[in-house]
């Protein structure tokens, strides 16, 4: 019986706020992609290739774990 995924959990929203309210827009330049990509990944509707969670982290300048949270409840 395969296990049950997890969830994984951002806080993309938070980090642009305290980046000086940084928008969606601005981020997805940032990182390479569209506004409405970010904005799916900001609301947990679609994750990022790791390549790409890399890009988000170091735009804030913060390590993988501080932007994405990985639950296996």
């Amino acid at each position: 019986m395969a296990a049950a995924p997890g969830r994984i959990e951002n806080r993309i929203r938070r980090l642009r706020f305290d980046a000086g309210e940084m928008t969606q827009k601005d981020l997805a330049d940032k990182v390479g992609v569209t506004r409405q990509t970010l904005l799916a990944i900001e609301n947990g509707k679609y994750f990022p290739t790791l390549e790409l969670a890399f890009r988000i982290a170091r735009c804030f300048g913060v390590g993988l774990d501080e932007v994405f949270t990985y639950h296996d409840d």
